[in-house]
Formats: C-alpha cells, structure tokens, sequence
C-alpha cells in the first residue's frame, strides 16, 4: 500500500482515538452535520474577495441558491471568465458552505468569476433531481452572461467527488448541444462509475474517511433504481465516446476507493483524443482538497487547480488552434 501524507495520518490517529464513526454508521443527520463541522477544524479561513453573493434561479423543482465569487480588487464591470463549481459530498453531504473556502481561493488564484450550485441531496431528491438541478444553474448562467459580468466564451465546469461527477456529465451534454458547451472541466476525485460492488472499489486503506462503504452507502442513495447506474448521466465512464470533450484536469488520490475510475476516466479521455492533464498523489486521501488546516498538501491542490484555470482561460484561442486531435496527456506526480 502508498505511504500516507504524515498530516493525514496524524489526522486518522486522532481520529481513531476519539472513536470517530465513518458516514455509514452515522444517520443521515448525524452525518450531515459532521461534515458541516469540517469547515471549522478542517479548513483555514477563506481568503478575501471583493464579492460573495447568494442568489436564486428558477429549477425543475423550485429555486436553486447560487453563491457567486468574484476576486479581490477587481473592477465592478470587469468581465471575467468564470468556473461554475459543483460541491462533493456523496451527493447526500455538503452544501454552499461546505465549499465556500475552496470557492473563495480558486477566485482569488484563477483571478476569475466562481458561481457554485447548491443542488437538491439524496435520498430525498434522488438521481436525477441533483443533476436536474445543475442543468439548470449552468444553463442560466450562461445564458445571464452579460447581467453577471462574465464572459459566455470563457466558463469552464468542475467540482470534487459528486461535483467532479456532474461536471463530467455537463461536458458530456455540451458535446450533445444539451447545454452550452464548457472550455474546460475540472474533475476533482470524480464519481464516475456507480455500477460497482465493494471489490470494484479496490482493498480500503486503513482508517481512511472514505471507503468502499462509504462509496455504496452514497451510491445507494442517490441511485436506489439499481438500473439507473449505467446511465451516463450516473456514470459518465459508461458513455458510448468520451472523445470531442473539453480540455480536462483530473484529480486522483491513491488512498481513494474512486481512484481506479479517475484513473480509468482520464485514460479515455487521452485514448478518444482529448487533451487531459492528470494530478495524481498517491500519497493522499478522498475529500484532500478542503483540508487546509490539516494538510499543506491540500492548498498546494488548490493552487494547481487554479493554474490549470487561469491557462484555460487566457489560452482558450490559441489551445482550440493548435492542440486539436493531440490526445497528449500531461501526469504530475507531487
């Protein structure tokens, strides 16, 4: 098995000893509020921007809360490019606030516009009602461009784990002309297979806060129609072609039951033709990227995939021009 991050396993200890219980063995509210603790003992504080602001949008099902980033010291009328960023959490978890640290440096370092969907949870919106919702956050803002000072060529689409899922499906549905086509997706530890049993999910590293379990407590909540989980839009590794998608980041960590897949998705992308830059740390856990105060390693992801942002956007022309077809994929090991 891969050496751990001494941070993380410093964490896992104090874990252990305070006799921490996994999702799984939490109930739905337990659970809930445990990972909204995280913010407090798991992430510094967020950075300064000169706008955070909450707002609705219509959605299948009733409005959907958008919270909107944009960068310290910039102009009220500057047009920006933008990310539009999805929150993990086993598509049960999470929320607007979860998040809103990550949301908050990835402004500030990609000096670009976040807008971050808060999107219905399971089990009491199962699949499709999630993904439903985020169709139609992205579709209004993009459509809403101008009124909210961005830029339609410029918006790219990324979220971790579930986030990281409905990214993956969006650029999927920008190809079909189902939705505004992105520039680029950033796909965080992505879920993009459900269709697994618990060997699928590979032998669990000890201690870890994310499992196999773990991932079949989520799955099994978000997808209780068991046929629903060779659905594309469930999982996007089950799509008849990955090729013709936008540029992507993936991000894998090697004490992670998702990282077969994430290594699985990027290898595809790069086979059918796509330009595909892949982060892979073998030495981190599932969830790495909002643990600031635990780990150095968790900014240091952030800061990568901010630079993956800022080169999409300021390259966007010239990497349409020149890189069509190149299928090269790029693997950082830090």
């Amino acid at each position: 098995m891969f050496s751990v991050d001494p941070e993380i396993a410093a964490l896992i200890a104090a874990g252990r000893a305070a006799g921490s219980l996994p999702f799984e063995a939490m109930t739905l509210s337990a659970a809930r509020l445990a990972h909204a603790a995280r913010r407090e003992t798991h992430q510094l504080a967020a950075d300064a921007v000169s706008v955070r602001r909450d707002f609705t949008v219509a959605g299948p099902a009733g409005p959907i809360r958008l919270r909107l980033y944009r960068p310290a010291a910039t102009s009220a009328e500057a047009v920006l490019p933008c990310l539009v960023f999805m929150h993990g959490g086993g598509w049960m978890l999470g929320s607007l606030d979860s998040h809103d640290a990550l949301c908050c440096h990835l402004a500030k370092q990609a000096h670009c516009c976040v807008i971050a969907i808060d999107y219905r949870l399971a089990p009491e919106s199962p699949f499709p009602a999630g993904l439903d919702d985020c169709v139609a956050g992205y579709r209004t803002i993009v459509g809403a461009a101008a009124a909210l000072k961005i830029d339609p060529g410029r918006i790219a689409v990324g979220g971790d784990s579930a986030g990281g899922n409905f990214a993956a499906v969006l650029a999927l549905m920008g190809r079909a002309g189902t939705v505004p086509p992105p520039i680029q997706q950033t796909l965080i530890y992505p879920v993009v297979d459900l269709d697994q049993n618990l060997v699928g999910y590979g032998p669990d590293s000890p201690g870890m806060l994310i499992t196999g379990a773990t991932m079949l407590y989520f799955r099994d909540h978000y997808t209780p129609t068991a046929s629903d989980r060779i659905d594309w839009r469930a999982s996007p590794l089950k799509a008849n072609s990955l090729a013709d998608l936008p540029p992507a980041l993936v991000v894998v960590c090697g004490h992670d039951p998702l990282r077969a897949e994430g290594l699985a998705y990027a290898d595809r992308l790069e086979r059918q033709g796509g330009k595909v830059t892949l982060l892979y740390r073998s030495d981190l856990p599932h969830g790495v990227i909002t643990m600031t105060r635990i780990t150095h390693a968790a900014t240091e992801i952030q800061d990568i995939v901010a630079l993956s942002l800022r080169t999409a956007f300021r390259l966007l022309g010239r990497d349409n021009e020149t890189t069509e077809g190149s299928g090269k994929m790029t693997m950082t090991i830090v």
